[in-house]
């Protein structure tokens, strides 16, 4: 996508991260750190199990490669787990899956770490 900054989306994510746990609002950092980028999310949903349309239509694809490696600007939107319903959705700066929190792993807790549920990454088409 033209005008995507990848560095710009990686500094936003981690300039706005809280420490040293999120408060439940990722897709709102995810969705700031899209629009500091050059990301257009007009009509972005609230939930994060849901951003897919948004993300396509701001010129992300889902990445099919096997094993996947991630890249610095890379985006996962992860399913709901039995705990939290909402769904999570995270940024790759390069380092970090990052949130509203910097992650240890791309699995942003426990109960996702175990349930494991369906997600995809994208990365700028």
């Amino acid at each position: 996508m033209a005008g995507f900054d990848k560095d710009t989306f990686a500094a936003s994510l981690r300039d706005n991260a809280l420490e040293p746990f999120g408060e439940g609002s990722c897709a709102k950092f995810v969705r700031e750190a899209l629009e500091d980028a050059g990301a257009d999310t007009t009509g972005h949903p609230v939930d994060a199990k849901d951003w897919e349309p948004t993300l396509l239509r701001a010129g992300f694809a889902a990445v099919t490669d096997l094993p996947y490696v991630p890249e610095l600007g890379d985006v996962v939107v992860i399913q709901p787990t039995s705990v939290n319903l909402h769904g999570h959705i995270a940024g790759f700066d390069g380092e970090n899956w990052i949130s509203d929190f910097v992650q240890r792993e791309m699995w942003p807790g426990p109960h996702y770490r175990e349930e494991q549920p369906p997600h995809i990454f994208y990365r700028v088409a």
